[in-house]
């Protein structure tokens, strides 16, 4: 009779495994799945009350579900079952709840019967289970009833059989929620390409793409941050909705993980960050708890990094991974895609002033000429003038003269002529013309490309022209070589100086126009000054 009824017992508990398997497999979404598991499980044991906890980060949790939660649990939006902590959570932060186990006594409970939160319905025990499967843990199963004070083994067995069949199938939800999510950030992904793709100003791409990136993805934050010599500049951030493009220069040792993606060139990733590097908090970016930095490489070198932040200790899945280095890969491809665009505009430009440079010399710099030649006729024509028109006369002349040198500095500015005895040489026979003593590097002829050599030449002009206008000292030195692969010019004086901006952001027009064309090249462009101590300018540019 007694083995009868064990077999009987067995039968009924196989069926009530069964049920619930196939009420596990009902659904992939996770509060439907667990609520409906719930109620079958408290149907088939006669149990009365039952909620599940699953697990976050510690010491976070959710409150999934419950069945038949008693008045005083219920308690303002069950808020005793949202807030604080209990014995059971805390068992499994602290890795001792290992197995179904019985609560003396439910520290929710006993806090709703202290302020007298409501009705208990005679509940103050519970059971509870961890939720685990093939090494993994998930969460929490509690199941209680009226007056019911102690779960024999055999009941706890059936809640751990049970709780193994709801950790598998919480794992399964979360493999398929992980599938779905990567298929909808790819989506993203393509809606992102799509709009960087119409962005053609290079300056732009930094705050446009990380504002499409900030919009489009549940990150806390999203930063570009790009090369500046020694130092980085965080060209753009997006957090909390809204856009900051304001430049930012941090030293390089300040920007940790950034620092260390670009120099490795390979994504970085840092979790459970218990103090965020104060050069990012300055910059203005939120507290965040893991980060992950990605290089911006082109043609091999690195130029930038792709910094995310989340709020989270582990906030970053494969998923996440797998969709920055692409995104990495679409950015770098639209930085190079705007330089070769801006690129061929410039080279349409170039051609442009070398045929408006010949029209100016063939066409108003012989007529200058000719006026000029006329006046000293006609004045050697004339005997004893009126001395009012013989100023007139000098006048001309004088007019005429001052135009043809305006006109031939003009026509030099349009089409560097001179480049072919080297550019140190070029640009000290150009700041003579503006009264400066340039010193340089001894001479070499660099077969430099033909966009580089020009690119040089204008950065040169326009840097000697700031040292006539604004510097207040004739003495410049101009420095060529290549090195490392790279050109690098500089042009340093010893004149007024000026204060850079508290972010070292560069403001004035001719100091962004350098900057552009360094970039356009993909170079670094970098400016030092302090007042009374001089400015100094470096460019540096991958030579190929």
């Amino acid at each position: 009779m007694e083995q009868k009824r064990e077999r009987e017992g067995r039968i009924e508990e196989l069926r009530a495994l069964k049920e619930i398997a196939e009420t596990l497999n009902s659904s992939h979404d996770m509060k439907e799945m667990l609520e409906a598991v719930l109620r079958k499980l408290l149907e088939v044991t006669g149990l009365h009350t039952g909620w599940v906890f699953l697990m976050e980060e510690e010491p976070c949790y959710l409150h999934v579900t419950d069945v038949n939660l008693p008045p005083a649990l219920s308690w303002e939006d069950k808020k005793p079952m949202r807030c604080g902590t209990c014995w059971c959570v805390d068992k499994y932060w602290g890795g001792r709840l290992q197995n179904a186990v019985n609560i003396i006594n439910c520290k929710r409970i006993d806090d709703a019967i202290e302020n007298n939160w409501g009705d208990t319905q005679c509940i103050y025990h519970h059971a509870t289970v961890p939720l685990k499967a093939s090494g993994e843990w998930f969460g929490l199963l509690n199941v209680a009833s009226p007056g019911k004070t102690l779960f024999t083994d055999e009941e706890l067995a059936l809640l751990e059989s049970v709780a193994y069949q709801i950790g598998t199938a919480i794992k399964r939800t979360k493999l398929y929620q992980e599938q779905q999510q990567r298929a909808s950030y790819y989506t993203k992904l393509g809606d992102i390409v799509m709009q960087l793709g119409h962005v053609q100003e290079l300056n732009k791409i930094p705050s446009e793409a990380v504002k499409l990136v900030g919009q489009h993805f549940p990150w806390l934050a999203v930063a570009y941050f790009a090369q500046e010599a020694d130092s980085l500049s965080c060209r753009a951030y997006h957090a909390d909705g809204q856009l900051a493009n304001e430049w930012h220069v941090i030293r390089g040792q300040e920007a940790g993980l950034v620092r260390e993606a670009m120099q490795k060139g390979k994504l970085v990733k840092k979790t459970a960050i218990t103090e965020p590097l104060p050069a990012l908090r300055a910059i203005g970016l939120p507290a965040y708890q893991s980060a992950v930095a990605v290089p911006l490489k082109q043609r091999g070198q690195t130029l930038g990094a792709l910094l995310v932040l989340s709020g989270k200790k582990n906030g970053f899945a494969e998923n996440d991974h797998e969709i920055l280095l692409a995104l990495s890969e679409h950015i770098s491809i639209t930085l190079e895609n705007a330089r070769l665009n801006q690129q061929r505009s410039e080279l349409g430009r170039w051609e442009e002033r070398n045929r408006l440079a010949r029209d100016l010399h063939d066409s108003v710099c012989q007529n200058l000429f000719s006026l000029s030649l006329l006046s000293r006729g006609l004045e050697s024509v004339l005997q004893d003038p009126d001395p009012a028109v013989a100023q007139s006369l000098q006048d001309i002349q004088q007019l005429t003269e001052d135009s043809l040198k305006e006109m031939r500095s003009l026509i030099w500015q349009l089409r560097p002529a001179g480049l072919e005895q080297g550019l140190v040489t070029a640009l000290r026979t150009y700041g003579e013309k503006l009264g400066l003593t340039i010193a340089g590097n001894p001479e070499k002829l660099y077969e430099l490309p033909r966009a580089i050599e020009e690119t040089l030449w204008r950065i040169g002009q326009e840097a000697l022209n700031n040292v006539s206008k604004h510097a207040g000292d004739t003495q410049v030195k101009v420095v060529l070589q290549i090195k490392n692969g790279r050109v690098q010019m500089e042009i340093r004086d010893k004149g007024k100086g000026f204060p850079m901006s508290n972010q070292g952001r560069i403001d004035s027009l001719g100091l962004v126009s350098m900057r552009e064309r360094t970039e356009m090249l993909g170079g670094l462009f970098q400016v030092e000054s302090e007042p009374g101590r001089g400015t100094t300018v470096r460019v540096s540019i991958p030579f190929y």
